[in-house]
């Protein structure tokens, strides 16, 4: 399916040259579609018979097994963490590994040497990219320096400068632009969102981000959030951050895979937003807390807001690592709470 802000490159890499390359890299955010463009992509390229628009017929005995999900020569490199999901940009198991591991590639490897099942034509997802280390990347570049016949190689990243400069000068880039407002929330009442805004605001303006995330049960987690964050320049940082500790520890927390990642990502959005309303500009995050942030904002100085970002980030950077969590969180929210006391 092509998402309808995909049309036009779809259109564009439809055309005979466009296609003729065997190595092609979608750089964009994620949450905005990528992942479906190349799955689309790679069904056109196994199809029998694609139609004259380029996309696959989805009649043929290749397109019936890519739709059971079974076809041999269509083959999706991910990290440990989507293995057992469906293909989505946003669906992780934080507890298993986020890297594709040089073992995968070298599997891949094996499988390339050989012949296709069907015939020679075989297509590669890499989701995403820039989950592989030096070392999986080199492994990787032996196959783009001499591909086998009839492979086509998609590579999907959301950080594409992270990818070896040997690695990318290797593909032909597509760029994915984040989509017309409009056409996003077009999109979003169609699929039967509710506040298609506040969640395409949150999801920073990719609509697949924000339809999952207010399908998800992470819903009602931001709602908590929101309630929380919005009270902590009157309250004690401390018994704050003992309490996000033990919600984060929460079965409620776990079982939608809610982290401290998520967390300090959730605060980073909040502080941006408070540094955007303290120069006039507006609120793009947390839509629903506009009034509040604007409030908030009111007794900030630009510094203070500016810092509060900064922590805000310091904090996202490190939230990943095996650290105490409730130290994090504290350190986190007294110097948080401190920026509004100092302009009192």
């Amino acid at each position: 399916m092509i998402l309808p802000w995909h049309r036009d490159i779809w259109a564009r890499l439809a055309q005979p040259d466009a296609r003729a390359h065997h190595a092609l890299l979608l750089a964009g955010p994620a949450g905005g579609g990528k992942r479906r463009f190349a799955e689309a992509l790679a069904a056109a390229r196994l199809c029998d018979a694609p139609g004259d628009d380029g996309r696959a017929c989805g009649r043929c005995e290749s397109c019936t097994w890519i739709a059971a999900g079974t076809h041999p020569d269509l083959m999706r490199v991910v990290p440990e963490s989507q293995e057992a999901g469906e293909p989505g940009e946003e669906e992780k198991d934080t507890a298993r590994s986020q890297q594709i591991k040089v073992e995968q590639i070298r599997a891949l490897q094996d499988q390339l040497v050989r012949k296709g099942h069907r015939s020679e034509r075989r297509a590669v997802l890499i989701d995403p990219a820039e989950a592989m280390n030096a070392v999986t990347a080199n492994g990787l570049l032996k196959l783009f320096e001499e591909p086998p016949a009839g492979v086509l190689l998609i590579l999907i990243s959301a950080a594409p400068e992270r990818l070896l400069p040997t690695l990318r000068s290797r593909c032909q880039r597509w760029d994915f632009p984040a989509p017309a407002e409009d056409e996003a929330l077009a999109w979003l009442k169609e699929q039967g969102v509710s506040s298609p805004e506040v969640w395409l605001g949150f999801a920073g303006g990719m609509p697949l981000a924000a339809q999952n995330a207010a399908e998800s049960v992470a819903a009602g987690l931001r709602q908590r959030f929101v309630k929380d964050v919005q009270n902590l320049p009157h309250q004690d940082p401390v018994q704050s951050a003992a309490a996000w500790d033990t919600w984060l520890r929460s079965k409620e927390a776990q079982s939608a895979g809610f982290t401290m990642v998520q967390l300090a990502d959730w605060l980073l959005r909040w502080c941006a937003d408070l540094a955007s309303a303290c120069s006039g500009g507006p609120v793009r995050f947390y839509r629903d807390a506009r009034g509040e942030i604007e409030r908030l904002a009111a007794n900030l100085s630009a510094e203070a807001a500016l810092a509060c970002y900064t922590d805000a980030q310091n904090l996202r950077k490190v939230a990943s690592h095996p650290l105490n969590a409730r130290l994090l969180l504290e350190d986190s929210l007294l110097r948080y709470r401190r920026h509004f006391t100092r302009n009192k």
